[in-house]
């Protein structure tokens, strides 16, 4: 049976299925299906994943297998989304692009800079709360990131773990717009992808903003 998507109906469902396809299609980007939301009885919807303390509902993939499960086969997204219809939408990090996680505050100050710097920029998602986490953005750049940005950080001065500033690389994934995850949030686009932004950066292009950004947000470093 298929999944129902709660509070959106029959035009989330068919916005959902519409976004999806144009990921395979129009960006050739792998895509997954996820867990969804399940409305309750008479209480707040729940993840299909079963677990009533599941900490990031409609979040995560359904199934172990998932990345073997990723394909940018439209017919084959179509066939998936036509099973579970409210399905949320999983893109795999590492192979067509890795991802920049930044917090909301920090990230929208980095869009302002680097827009007026005229820095190339790839897609950026907007994520909900959602897992103990407040809002993110997340930035989309050219494979190969998360194993350099430990160096590129400690080349702007900035040790491991001082910023809340990680990477999604091999083996991981994001939630695509317009995924409903948690409690009250859906996964939307703060940058749109579109023809100008088809070639994505460098994580090095986008770094200096991202972590100046974010190391105005750190809490101060402890007194020896």
């Amino acid at each position: 049976m298929g999944a129902t998507a709660p509070g959106r109906g029959a035009a989330f469902v068919r916005d959902l299925l519409a976004e999806t396809i144009g990921y395979a299609e129009d960006r050739h980007w792998e895509v997954c299906p996820g867990t969804w939301l399940v409305e309750g009885d008479g209480g707040p919807a729940r993840c299909s994943c079963g677990d009533a303390r599941c900490a990031v509902p409609g979040a995560h993939p359904a199934s172990p297998g998932w990345r073997g499960r990723s394909s940018a086969s439209p017919d084959v997204v179509r066939r998936w989304w036509t099973e579970t219809p409210a399905a949320s939408v999983l893109l795999p990090t590492g192979r067509t692009f890795d991802v920049i996680d930044v917090p909301e505050t920090a990230g929208c100050l980095a869009l302002a800079r680097m827009e007026r710097m005229g820095v190339q920029l790839g897609p950026v998602v907007a994520m909900p709360a959602i897992g103990g986490r407040g809002r993110r953005l997340l930035f989309l750049v050219l494979p190969g990131a998360l194993p350099k940005l430990p160096d590129l950080l400690r080349g702007l001065g900035w040790p491991p773990g001082r910023l809340d500033l990680v990477g999604h690389g091999d083996g991981g994934w994001i939630v695509a717009p317009p995924s409903r995850v948690g409690a009250h949030g859906f996964a939307q686009w703060a940058r749109q992808p579109n023809d100008t932004n088809r070639w994505l950066p460098e994580a090095s292009e986008l770094i200096d903003p991202l972590a100046y950004a974010c190391g105005r947000e750190a809490p101060p470093v402890p007194a020896p």
